[in-house]
């Protein structure tokens, strides 16, 4: 009777926890965070950002727009926005709803080139979505400062350039470096003067079983010269749970600080 009653709560408990896990992968989070930097052009005052990453097969609650509807100036998809067998329906559905929040750019992740890349590119192209591949895209106050966001492309193809995509930009701009996989920030250099860097990829190590994982929980870094955030991504690959690394997306607000560096 009484290694009957074991058995029966070892099994309620693995079952409670895999509940746990699947909340913790179906999670509907917006981490805010307010940022700044002493080179943000003071004329734009505040922009928000709204970044997701890792999407992948799961399809982006109207709980995630609510929360940031009306709060949002850009949004910024940090790759695999979907994967292999993720139907395109899905993927256009994904993203009509981001749109709601603002203009939508988008870098490639790994996973993304599974999928049939024209139509991929097809569908960006008719839902107005800003496609930054080694290539950068500038924002204008009515006092004609500038910041710029720059996409490069996912390591993985081997053709991730960030000097091609400063090619258009002002020297002593403001600039954000977006990529799919923060490993690109070892391709970084002082004197490309990126203060903002934001990627995803890692999905903060998803599962962590006694806090250790193949990767540490998604975190914004700060550092001398650049802020770094490493999302743990909205989606999950392989099975859909998530232990020690919930489910996120985030609400950055930017502004000027008035502080030297």
């Amino acid at each position: 009777m009484v290694i009957i009653i074991v058995i029966l709560l070892c099994f309620l408990l693995g079952l409670g926890l895999l509940l746990y896990m699947y909340r913790e992968a179906f999670a509907n989070r917006v981490v805010c965070h307010q940022l700044e930097f002493a080179d943000f052009p003071e004329s734009f005052g505040k922009v928000n950002l709204f970044f997701i990453s890792d999407v992948h097969r799961r399809k982006i609650s109207e709980k995630i727009i609510e929360q940031v509807q009306g709060k949002v100036d850009i949004v910024i998809i940090g790759g695999d926005i979907t994967e292999k067998g993720v139907p395109l329906d899905r993927v256009k559905e994904n993203i009509l709803l981001l749109k709601k929040l603002g203009p939508v750019i988008f870098v490639w992740g790994n996973n993304d080139y599974e999928m049939d890349i024209p139509l991929l590119n097809s569908l960006f192209t008719s839902l107005d979505v800003k496609v930054l591949v080694n290539r950068s895209l500038f924002f204008e106050s009515e006092q004609g400062e500038r910041f710029f966001i720059l996409g490069v492309d996912d390591l993985s193809t081997n053709r991730a350039d960030i000097d091609q995509a400063l090619i258009e930009t002002d020297k002593n701009s403001f600039k954000i470096l977006v990529s799919h996989n923060p490993d690109i920030a070892r391709k970084i250099q002082s004197n490309h003067g990126i203060s903002l860097m934001l990627s995803g990829h890692t999905h903060g190590g998803q599962i962590h079983i006694l806090g250790f994982s193949l990767y540490e929980k998604g975190r914004l870094k700060k550092e001398k010269n650049r802020v770094s955030l490493i999302s743990n991504g909205y989606g999950t690959t392989g099975v859909p749970l998530r232990l020690g690394a919930k489910a996120e997306t985030h609400l950055l607000t930017i502004q000027h600080c008035g502080k030297a560096k």
